[in-house]
């Protein structure tokens, strides 16, 4: 059973949704049936937030190398993407959730880049958990865009280099003023970043789990967040 009240709750958790073709390759079905049963999981991990008490909950959904797939395979997501937004968007506005897409939407449909709009527009004001999902996202190009703001404002004199810092730097990423990931969550049994939020997990605590992501439970994460808390968080002190 899981805990009612947790203290030294993680305030951003980051997942890597990693496993649904692996899942449904197990299964003998095709790779979007994975994705799909994949929806359930992130219902799931937005439940626990919730009832824990998470402030921000980022998942990986769509990298930019993920465009490399078959054709085929990417226009599937992208229809089980628009499909979710309209499916969840209202359940998500009534559980005082905030709906955040961060990365690069200029590839999208303008169909898509639409309904991503209206629902950021209907949930802007929630307060209880932004959900943050990373859609055409990479960290390297997180990193580079920022930079390139700040190299047109420093053109431009809106700055000047003493002016940037760290702390302000990271207010041009687009997790703009989001505190930094505290507990970064892999699943599949894969341990690497593959280019997620680099700059946002400088310290944060890594979790990996073999289960594969259409099987992630809420027992799952919580069993992540109880080893988070047995974690002695350093920041690169002695």
């Amino acid at each position: 059973m899981l805990k009612d009240n947790i203290f030294n709750t993680p305030k951003h958790v980051a997942i890597i949704m990693d496993g649904n073709g692996r899942w449904a390759k197990q299964k003998g079905r095709m790779r979007i049936f994975g994705h799909k049963n994949g929806v359930r999981a992130v219902q799931e991990a937005v439940s626990y937030a919730l009832k824990i008490g998470i402030k921000i909950l980022t998942l990986y959904a769509f990298s930019s190398e993920n465009w490399n797939r078959p054709a085929k395979e990417v226009s599937a997501l992208m229809l089980l993407f628009m499909q979710a937004l309209e499916k969840q968007s209202d359940e998500l506005h009534r559980n005082n959730v905030r709906l955040k897409i961060i990365g690069d939407r200029s590839r999208f449909s303008t169909k898509l880049q639409a309904k991503i709009q209206q629902v950021e527009n209907l949930t802007a004001d929630n307060t209880a958990l932004t959900l943050n999902v990373a859609a055409n996202y990479g960290g390297r190009w997180d990193i580079l865009q920022a930079a390139k703001k700040l190299a047109k404002m420093y053109a431009s004199s809106e700055v000047i280099l003493d002016d940037i810092t760290e702390d302000s730097f990271q207010r041009y990423l687009v997790t703009e003023n989001e505190s930094p990931v505290d507990l970064l969550i892999r699943t599949s049994g894969e341990q690497r970043l593959s280019n997620f939020l680099l700059w946002q997990v400088a310290y944060a605590e890594l979790f990996f789990t073999d289960v594969l992501w259409p099987d992630f439970t809420e027992q799952i994460f919580h069993q992540a967040v109880l080893d988070f808390q047995q974690r002695e968080r350093r920041f690169g002190a002695s």
